[in-house]
């Protein structure tokens, strides 16, 4: 308790709400949350320098979640039906910005996890293969991940959702670790709250 009550003292709450999100009133600078990044050398094979946001998360969640927020502006947020999760650490990330906005969570899922009806979609990742599914559906969404490294998850993500019957608005990862300069997806460019140069 006396955790959370420290946490509260040090940033300032909303009144209310403001454009429809509730919560603490600004993201944290970049910088402060960056700290909180774990980066882990030869995970989950050799050669790979993972950027372990689960420490981020534990510490400093509302800060982050609104720092995806701040992302959108209030315009942008009004067109948006769904936030899309992809697995699993989208999904973190997805619902907690679908709750602060009032808006439905959908989830992209591994292959195997969803009911039927479902699309599928077979992608390369970086190091290996994989198959995302994901329920049919209509709206506007936002494709929300945890990290971009090559592009091919959020891709993948993006086609199974116009795939699934989706429009997709705008692309947001927490992380985006400039190994493709400038990633777009449609014409939509990728918005991140902290950048790896």
């Amino acid at each position: 308790m006396k955790k959370s009550r420290a946490l509260a003292d040090e940033l300032p709450m909303k009144s209310g709400s403001v454009d429809g999100a509730v919560g603490y009133s600004a993201a944290m600078p970049a910088n402060d949350l960056k700290r909180y990044v774990v980066s882990v050398a030869d995970f989950p094979q050799p050669g790979i320098l993972f950027r372990d946001i689960m420490p981020l998360l534990r510490a400093r969640f509302e800060p982050t979640i609104a720092a995806l927020d701040d992302l959108l502006e209030a315009g942008e947020w009004a067109q948006v039906d769904a936030i899309v999760g992809i697995e699993s650490r989208g999904f973190i990330l997805g619902a907690a910005l679908a709750l602060r906005r009032g808006k439905g969570f959908i989830p992209i899922r591994k292959q195997g996890k969803l009911p039927p009806p479902v699309s599928s979609i077979a992608y390369q990742l970086e190091y290996g293969s994989a198959t995302l599914e994901m329920q049919p559906g209509s709206g506007r969404v936002l494709l929300v991940d945890d990290v971009l490294a090559t592009g091919g998850t959020l891709t993948a993500g993006a086609d199974l959702c116009v795939r699934s019957g989706f429009q997709v608005c705008a692309l947001v990862a927490l992380v985006d670790l400039k190994l493709v300069p400038e990633f777009r997806w449609n014409g939509l460019a990728l918005r991140s709250a902290l950048v790896y140069d």
